[in-house]
């Protein structure tokens, strides 16, 4: 019964959300578009000419919103399910984790990146504590891959959520980058705990 409420609640939440009725007006794949554009508007981490990988992209927003408001960004994502096609992107279907993935991407840009970003988090239990956890792993994950591929001057952005591991994933951020900061973007759903990382120029 439980399962079934919060499913009921969810529907209702996303129909009143005017960010889900805008993403479908603009013809975005969902409203996650607008944390990013946020995100950009306050940072100015995207330009023109960029090389991203975007981990966890599914249904591909983020990249949709690279591809369709920046000139000639090369952008690679990777998730465990399929993308329909965006213009300027390659799609691999698999673990970002796994030696040959992470050897593909590499081999696809032949050069660093500009900017690798995560909107990633785990399926929600109901338990906040855990989903916290294992989406603050997730993060962890994605920044020491950041890490290895970014240029100098690269950024790396991705969702956390406030629990056990956030201090530590801060802590991480500042030892590998020069500039390190915590944003809760506006269309972000006031009652959820997600925040984003944003750090910029590697150590």
């Amino acid at each position: 019964m439980k399962k079934n409420k919060f499913s009921k609640n969810w529907i209702i939440k996303q129909k009143r959300d005017i960010y889900v009725k805008k993403s479908k007006l603009e013809g975005y794949r969902s409203r996650a578009i607008y944390k990013l554009q946020e995100i950009n508007d306050k940072f100015k981490i995207i330009r023109n000419n960029i090389l991203v990988v975007d981990l966890g992209a599914a249904p591909g927003s983020w990249s949709q919103y690279i591809s369709r408001n920046f000139n000639n960004p090369k952008i690679i994502s990777i998730d465990l399910k399929d993308i329909e096609p965006i213009k300027n992107l390659v799609h691999i279907k698999g673990d970002f984790n796994e030696e040959h993935h992470k050897k593909n991407i590499q081999n696809f840009f032949g050069k660093k990146v500009d900017l690798i970003m995560s909107d990633m988090a785990v399926n929600t239990t109901g338990n906040k504590s855990i989903d916290s956890l294992v989406t603050g792993e997730l993060c962890i994950e994605a920044m020491n891959f950041a890490v290895e591929l970014l240029n100098k001057k690269g950024s790396f952005v991705s969702k956390l959520f406030m629990g056990s591991s956030f201090n530590e994933i801060v802590a991480l951020g500042k030892k590998s980058f020069k500039d390190v900061n915590i944003f809760k973007p506006p269309s972000s759903r006031k009652d959820s705990k997600e925040n984003f990382i944003i750090c910029r120029n590697l150590r």
